[in-house]
């Protein structure tokens, strides 16, 4: 068996665990290609797992494109949860459109108007949630669990991917004709929103043209961190 079939073959057990034992569950998917191999193995094998995204209002038109592409090739519709219109306006007029590079403090106040807040809506009544993220993406999450206790949200968190490398990733993806979003090619290996995401440089860090004017410590969202801290509890094994 290969590399990449004992990897696919590990994160199959692992979303028919989550769909055995934690029912309801969803995925949070930003369309990107980690989270692109999870859609390919969640509807190829019908589990019974939702899919949403946090449709932001500030995201490129290619990862929205990528809504109709997976309607196109799974025949599936991604919900989308979106930020509190209030919420927005007040956050604008109070600081202006772009505030979030003026400080850390204002763009993760951007981050939790516009994706933590629609994070805990679209999470609401689940036993479980799941995440496209790996080790390998940055430091802030080289000690990455495949199975987590997310105590913010007083639930289970897998993220299935946690062992896959870059080239796992691109080699499922390939292997397996799975649509991805056109800014990967264009030099975005992560991507998130659009005033907050440039492609990189050969051999930077594949986040690093995530929030890129911020130091690499504090490059998260808020989606995976409570009171300030990433939180890592428990693995499978354990």
């Amino acid at each position: 068996m290969s590399k990449l079939d004992s990897l696919v073959a590990s994160t199959r057990q692992t979303l028919e665990l989550i769909a055995r034992e934690y029912t309801p569950a969803v995925f949070a998917s930003s369309l990107a290609a980690e989270d692109m191999v999870l859609t390919d193995l969640i509807l190829k094998a019908k589990l019974p797992i939702g899919i949403f995204s946090l449709e932001t209002g500030r995201l490129h038109k290619e990862t929205l494109a990528m809504l109709d592409r997976v309607k196109d090739h799974y025949g599936y519709d991604i919900a989308l949860y979106r930020p509190q219109p209030e919420a927005v306006e007040q956050y604008v007029a109070q600081n202006g459109l772009n505030a979030f590079y003026d400080s850390v403090d204002m763009r993760k106040e951007c981050c939790r108007i516009r994706k933590v807040e629609p994070l805990g809506r679209a999470l609401a009544g689940n036993k479980a949630w799941i995440t496209g993220q790996r080790r390998a993406q940055s430091n802030t999450r080289g000690s990455l669990q495949v199975h987590e206790d997310d105590p913010g949200h007083l639930m289970d968190k897998f993220n299935p991917l946690a062992d896959w490398s870059e080239e796992d990733v691109w080699e499922y993806l390939r292997a397996n004709d799975v649509p991805t979003n056109a800014l990967h090619d264009q030099g975005f290996p992560s991507i998130g929103c659009e005033p907050c995401t440039r492609a990189i440089q050969p051999g930077e860090d594949v986040r690093a043209g995530r929030w890129w004017w911020e130091n690499p410590e504090s490059k998260e969202c808020g989606l995976h961190v409570v009171d300030g801290k990433l939180i890592r509890i428990k693995s499978v094994a354990a």
